[in-house]
């Protein structure tokens, strides 16, 4: 998997609401959807005027850095803009996670979301403005329910861009975690992928989370990329 194949399944299946070319800079309208919708990027060769007009363009600034943004990064932080929110990306072959599926009845895929998933997903901060995400990507896509102690316990989002499957927005209610819910829905979205002829599945989490990067690991999921935002 390369950086470019990492990232154009990022966009496709999180999508912004629009994007704005500028000279060698892409704006991004996250309509609410998050930060990396929101950010702006490098697509090409800059100049500090190319810089200085993408900033101006935004009303609050928000710079996507990634692998090879070096140049980016630095002269952003001579700019003034601070570092935040570094991400690891991790993936696996989904025939591998799906080796072991979740037990009968724990998990259930579907589309459009049910409303116990949109309570958990609201109950975790995950709005109207994401769920419309959601409904913004084209491909093959599913929401997938958990159950814990007889109740709805998570949710995630996964989504298709050829051959990998994203999964996003992966969400445990507190009162019902350390029960196996994230274990059993990464199980059901791989097996969920390759039904849907994807064979890779990738997830990306913040750096400073570490306990799901222990149960990424621990199921065989390696890291394969990484990137951070500049903001003033």
């Amino acid at each position: 998997m390369t950086p470019a194949q990492l990232f154009h399944a990022m966009e496709a299946t999180w999508p912004p609401a629009a994007h704005h070319p500028l000279g060698p800079f892409l704006l991004r309208d996250g309509a609410g959807g998050g930060k990396r919708v929101s950010a702006a990027s490098a697509e090409g060769p800059w100049t500090d005027a190319d810089l200085t007009a993408a900033e101006a363009a935004m009303a609050e600034p928000l710079f996507l850095i990634r692998p090879g943004d070096e140049a980016l990064d630095a002269a952003l932080a001579e700019r003034g803009y601070q570092r935040i929110d570094p991400v690891v990306a991790y993936a696996a072959p989904a025939a591998l996670l799906a080796a072991e599926p979740p037990a009968h009845m724990t998990t259930f895929p579907h589309w459009p979301p049910m409303e116990i998933a949109r309570q958990l997903w609201a109950d975790g901060h995950i709005g109207p403005a994401r769920l419309a995400v959601m409904d913004r990507a084209t491909g093959a896509k599913c929401a997938i329910l958990s159950r814990a102690s007889d109740r709805a316990s998570g949710v995630a989002f996964v989504a298709c861009d050829g051959p990998m499957a994203m999964l996003h927005a992966l969400e445990v209610a507190p009162a019902l975690r350390r029960q196996g819910s994230a274990h059993n829905i990464l199980r059901a979205a791989a097996a969920w992928a390759l039904d849907n002829g994807a064979d890779t599945l990738a997830l990306v989490v913040t750096e400073a989370n570490a306990d799901a990067r222990r149960l990424y690991a621990s199921l065989g999921m390696t890291i394969v990329g990484q990137y951070h935002y500049r903001q003033k």
